[in-house]
């Protein structure tokens, strides 16, 4: 057969599954309507498991791999419309639906907990956020957001990512087990700076003091460095408090700017930082779920069973409804045998039906799914 004579004959069998799939579907609406008065789920992982068994058995493995995954295709499909039918929206779906209704936004003034002390990046961030927060100070991650959750505080400020040095996995992991919610995020840029007493020069120093994300922003430098050893310490701010109260005069900081105003030291070398374009994300969280004007980012949390196209299965969801996922990052689980939580960002700027009939989805289909907010990112 020649090109033509080819393509007519899959036009014949197009039109064929077209019409098909189109009863197919017209079926999986009854059965939609059965699962309501019988109260099932829509979601039937044996079923599904079992039709793809019985069409691939006696297949090649090449075609076997391919109607697997046509058919994950068509049972994603066909929950969709279920979903859509029962019109059954979980009690986050619901609760996410009236809160976009109303949006709200931040307070001017307000306490915020953020770790470090003044001068700190969080602290930085924390003022983009609000406009005259009260900023109660902690030594760690966990204090802010035990501050948060006990009410002490109404917002939290924290680090979660930067364009040079990647995640802050702790900030990460206290998302997943922590009751709070992100209601907002900042991207600040990020001007590291080496900071010493008035009168050192380069050659003199022989420690410095920086917070671990810092250090590792300026790998590039701190290795142009002889006989220097790097300490880790709490926060930036702290390192450069560390400096101006050491009898030393060998000692530096890498922190910001405002840190060399704020404790007296001289500004030794700017923009020590890898890369210019260095930005760090901050988020703003909170113990209550909120959504503030102008959302148009969702974070949210989930696992899959260890098994071929498990995560494959969920990614092709927000495909099906043309959402774009930012961010997909996975973790270890702890005590579990090579299972990994999955941390993810979607843009939803004009999807937040899709994204709210999704969630309702993914709540019930998988074992653990843990929503992080919806948001405005500025």
């Amino acid at each position: 057969m020649d090109l033509n004579e080819i393509r007519n004959e899959i036009n014949a069998i197009d039109d064929a599954l077209c019409s098909l799939f189109v009863k197919r579907m017209q079926l999986s609406g009854e059965v939609a309507e059965v699962k309501r008065q019988s109260g099932k789920k829509v979601f039937d992982p044996a079923r599904e498991n079992a039709i793809i068994e019985r069409l691939t058995q006696d297949l090649s493995s090449i075609d076997a791999e391919a109607v697997a995954e046509l058919y994950q295709s068509i049972f994603a499909i066909s929950r969709k419309k279920q979903h859509r039918l029962l019109q059954k929206d979980s009690e986050l779906t619901q609760t996410l639906r009236n809160l976009i209704k109303n949006p709200t936004e931040l307070p001017d003034t307000v306490d915020v907990a953020c770790q470090g002390t003044d001068g700190a990046y969080s602290s930085i961030a924390c003022r983009k956020l609000f406009a005259n927060p009260s900023t109660l100070f902690f030594e760690n991650f966990e204090s802010v957001f035990k501050s948060v959750k006990c009410g002490l505080s109404k917002y939290g400020v924290l680090p979660f990512e930067n364009s040079i040095y990647g995640s802050v996995v702790e900030v990460y992991e206290k998302l997943c087990n922590s009751d709070v919610y992100v209601v907002k995020s900042v991207k600040l840029p990020i001007h590291h700076t080496l900071l010493v007493k008035k009168g050192t020069i380069l050659s003199d120093i022989r420690e410095i003091y920086s917070h671990p994300q810092a250090i590792g922003q300026c790998g590039h430098f701190l290795g142009t460095l002889k006989n220097v050893c790097v300490t880790k310490c709490l926060n930036t701010a702290l390192a450069a408090r560390m400096v101006a109260e050491s009898d030393r005069t060998d000692v530096a900081a890498i922190a910001s700017e405002i840190c060399a105003e704020n404790f007296g030291l001289d500004i030794l070398k700017k923009d020590i930082q890898n890369s210019c374009t260095n930005y760090t994300y901050f988020y703003c969280i909170s113990k209550d779920l909120e959504v503030l004007e102008g959302a148009n980012k969702a974070a949210f949390m989930f696992n899959v069973a260890n098994e071929k196209g498990s995560l494959a299965d969920v990614l092709s969801k927000f495909s099906l409804k043309n959402i774009n996922l930012t961010k997909i990052e996975s973790q270890p689980i702890a005590g579990r045998d090579f299972e990994f939580m999955f941390y993810a960002e979607a843009d939803i700027t004009g999807k937040t039906e899709e994204i709210l009939s999704l969630f309702t989805e993914l709540e019930e289909e998988l074992s653990f799914f843990r929503f992080i907010g919806i948001y405005p990112e500025v």
